[in-house]
């Protein structure tokens, strides 16, 4: 059974930063394909990120493009979230999600079994 350690969420002001992590634990698998998503208040999850499993491929929603950058330390599989220029509108609950056995790019969160408990992030103006 997959579990998945999330940290770094907190509450900042527009325009700082804020760096997320994931960690995958109790799994034998040494591919995950992995992404991040948010829910904000009374709005459904929408995708923010996703890489696979070299950490070669990424891909962002439009809305973070040039300011979300999502990495991975292979040696642990650990997935982080690099966040700068945070927006009022990034406020909600940060949920990363990964796929074992896959090797793909996935941004459609139905393809991914295993979630966080996710962390808060809230940015005041």
């Amino acid at each position: 059974q997959v579990r998945l350690v999330e940290s770094g969420g907190g509450l900042v002001q527009a325009g700082d930063s804020l760096r997320l992590s994931c960690t995958p634990t109790g799994s034998s698998f040494s591919i995950f394909a992995m992404g991040w998503f948010r829910q904000a208040p009374g709005k459904e999850r929408e995708f923010v990120s996703a890489i696979n499993w070299r950490g070669e491929e990424t891909d962002y929603a439009d809305s973070v493009k040039g300011r979300f950058t999502v990495s991975k330390d292979n040696a642990d599989n650990t997935m982080y979230l690099q966040m700068n220029d945070l927006k009022v509108e990034d406020t909600a609950k940060y949920y990363c999600a990964v796929r074992p056995s896959s090797a793909q790019l996935l941004t459609d969160q139905s393809k991914y079994p295993y979630w966080g408990q996710g962390t808060q992030v809230s940015v005041s103006s």
